[in-house]
């Protein structure tokens, strides 16, 4: 049983609100804090990357919500360092197959900098078997 106290994938990357998720497209605000970065004031590129895989993930879950996405690959190219504040995660499905999903994301500064990118090959799974699974799982 999930602790009611611990935190929550959305508290956990800083989310504030997604701003929108339709039609094979999300953007997601996040507000990155000092603990995300290390030296100099940097985000830790694990946060980055983070940020645009949901994105990325709800992108796809607009278009097919009995589905779950899993990343089998997940490409991301750092352009510029992101700094505590606010920052913008966009994704959207390129290409989608019955069980393979092709898609693309990218972190914007609120300056509309663009500060990484990614690419990412999605399995589109039936949340059913997932959470089947999961159940299964933790016994």
């Amino acid at each position: 049983m999930a602790d009611a106290l611990a935190p929550t994938l959305e508290t956990t990357l800083g989310q504030v609100r997604i701003v929108t998720c339709e039609g094979g497209r999300a953007v997601i605000e996040y507000e990155a804090g000092q603990p995300m970065c290390h030296s100099g004031g940097v985000v830790q590129g694990g946060f980055v990357c983070g940020w645009i895989d949901a994105a990325i993930a709800h992108a796809a879950m607009s278009l097919m919500p009995e589905m779950t996405p899993m990343s089998l690959e997940l490409k991301v190219s750092y352009f510029a360092p992101a700094r505590p504040g606010r920052v913008i995660a966009e994704g959207w499905v390129e290409r989608r197959g019955r069980a393979t999903c092709f898609a693309e994301g990218r972190l914007l500064d609120p300056q509309g900098t663009v500060l990484a990118k990614a690419s990412s090959t999605i399995r589109l799974i039936p949340r059913e078997a997932v959470e089947a699974s999961t159940r299964r799982a933790l016994g």
